[in-house]
């Protein structure tokens, strides 16, 4: 069964690729790097393999565009650059795109208030405003986590209305509109809202007659009728659980538009990028401001600007973003100043698509001259050998400010950093700082105790984002009593009972139709693979438990109340 917030908490997994049928690629050998690429992905390059499709654009020229194992597995068809993806979050500039498009009509300003839209947004005392949506910086809890949390499963059909009546329900943000920045597809969903509301049109119909019909793209639209029929769709699959090998269909029915829901191949994708450099859609002033980062209300600059993050990677500007759904991964990656473009569209749910398109792009990028000194932790330097105590004094399981849980573990010499059920080496920079290597960018952690009387810290820099600072917790005590946990809670914020039991040295929750496991990790408090995590309350005198505090990270201090035997009926809370 899957877990709540699946989907929106994967952690990178490793991945080679796949190359298939060059009879309908672009290949670029010409420039000595098509082999190279194809070894990238080479893997992949087989039959029986799910895998994506890789496009490398050039000076506007698609100059390898291959497709890597198989777009279905049931009837053998290859992937090609033709091949349609659902490319997940990677849909969020479009949806950005749109509403500066209405912004340049005067049809509404991105210092609105968003409730002159969507009224059925509660009123938080502190208004949101249609830029605080593009940049996440709304405090908007996540519809997706909501959904999922409230017993959706991701093959489950859910639309616009579901999301709206479950987001108008929720009593609390995660925190003041303006002052922190936090990923949370809710906002890409109510600008969706605010296009339909706005123009009249569905933004599938807005984006079709503003952006796609006028670049040409013939196969790309906003997916927001599961029962559609897509020519040319790829098929989305997952490794089958339990260590057999072979595939499963991850496939999703959700409705709801903006986040995400976008399909496109590479070909049409080529159209796209080049409205970066002749905006005949938009103007110069549209692109521009695409490109400009958000700021908190105190003036911290963002690295996050319209549905794009922008950045540097090895010494060069870079402006990317991933996607994630259901089986599908995608990464869209562009270099403005060397006028290169990767992207990397998939269909299998362990595809690390920012890896695969890092990799790539640094293919086309070695070799030339840098102006500039890189931006990445330098992969060159001679890391220090630390003996296994020294590195055992990190070991431990960390929360953050969100009630997120990571773990680090020392495995066959070195440390490990799990999240999500995924784990990561830590390569050693020096003695209290590592860094993460194989992912691009700049990866930062660091091992910090502020004071004698303070816990050990680890602050994880990513980029040129805000650092994470996560705190060791204690351990849960030697002898847990998992019974006194058990019992069925309710949410006002949500519209069904979780009923806990126990489940051999874990607590089993099931919510709707989903069951899931959560491990005790400190006294009260508990946590999910998929990263979810539970804190109980008790009474006055610290001995019954009367509830639980439930965050995900993208949605955050969900209340939950213990419901007496007397007093527990069926259906909704």
């Amino acid at each position: 069964m899957p877990h709540p917030v699946k989907r929106t908490f994967r952690l990178l997994i490793d991945l080679a690729g796949c190359a298939f049928l060059a009879s309908f690629s672009v290949s670029a050998d010409d420039t000595n790097h098509g082999k190279a690429v194809d070894a990238v992905f080479a893997p992949w390059d087989k039959p029986d393999s799910p895998g994506c499709a890789v496009g490398v654009i050039q000076d506007g020229a698609l100059v390898h565009a291959r497709g890597y194992g198989m777009a279905n597995l049931e009837h053998g068809i290859p992937i090609t650059s033709r091949t349609v993806f659902d490319i997940g979050s990677c849909s969020k500039q479009f949806t950005a795109f749109s509403i500066l498009l209405l912004a340049q009509q005067r049809k509404l300003s991105l210092t609105d208030n968003i409730r002159k839209f969507a009224p059925e947004i509660p009123d938080y005392g502190s208004p949101i405003l249609i830029h605080h949506l593009l940049h996440h910086t709304s405090g908007l809890r996540d519809y997706n986590d909501l959904l999922e949390l409230d017993g959706k499963r991701v093959d489950d059909v859910t639309t616009e209305e579901d999301a709206l009546r479950l987001l108008a329900r929720q009593r609390a943000l995660n925190f003041k509109p303006g002052e922190r920045h936090l990923y949370s597809n809710t906002g890409y969903f109510l600008l969706a809202v605010i296009v339909k509301r706005v123009s009249g049109q569905t933004l599938r119909e807005f984006a079709h007659e503003r952006i796609f019909k006028p670049l040409g793209m013939t196969n790309t639209h906003f997916h927001d009728d599961h029962t559609f029929i897509v020519k040319s769709r790829a098929t989305a699959y997952a490794p089958k659980s339990g260590g057999g090998g072979g595939y499963a269909i991850d496939m999703s029915n959700w409705e709801q538009l903006g986040d995400g829901a976008l399909m496109t191949t590479i070909e049409d994708l080529l159209q796209w990028d080049r409205n970066f450099y002749d905006p005949k859609v938009g103007g110069p002033a549209a692109i521009e401001q695409m490109l400009t980062p958000g700021k908190l209300n105190d003036g911290t600059k963002l690295n996050y600007a319209c549905g794009l993050i922008v950045g540097e990677y090895q010494g060069t500007q870079m402006a990317h973003h991933g996607g994630s759904w259901a089986g599908y991964r995608a990464h869209l990656v562009r270099f403005p100043e060397r006028k290169l473009s990767v992207f990397v569209l998939g269909n299998l749910s362990s595809l690390d698509t920012w890896s695969l398109a890092g990799r790539t792009g640094l293919l086309f990028l070695e070799g030339e001259t840098h102006s500039k000194p890189s931006n990445t932790v330098a992969q060159k330097f001679q890391a220090p050998h630390l003996s296994e105590p020294k590195l055992a004094q990190f070991t431990g399981t960390y929360i953050n400010a969100d009630g997120r849980i990571r773990h680090i573990r020392l495995t066959n010499d070195h440390l490990v950093l799990v999240a999500r059920g995924g784990t990561r080496h830590l390569e050693a920079i020096d003695e209290t700082r590592f860094t993460i290597p194989g992912v691009p960018g700049k990866i930062e952690v660091k091992f910090a105790v502020p004071s004698a009387r303070s816990l050990r810290q680890m602050i994880v820099a990513h980029d040129d984002e805000q650092p994470v600072v996560w705190t060791i917790v204690r351990p849960k005590a030697a002898h847990l009593n998992l019974k006194e946990y058990a019992g069925t809670y309710g949410s006002e914020e949500l519209n069904v009972h979780y009923v806990l039991s126990v489940d051999g040295e874990n607590l089993a929750i099931t919510a709707g139709t989903i069951t899931y496991a959560m491990t005790p990790e400190f006294d009260d408090g508990f946590s999910s693979e998929s990263g979810a995590t539970l804190q109980f309350n008790r009474d006055k005198r610290r001995k019954g438990v009367t509830g639980f505090v439930l965050s995900t990270g993208r949605s955050n201090g969900l209340r939950f109340e213990r419901i007496a035997v007397s007093k527990r009926t069926a259906g909704a809370f």
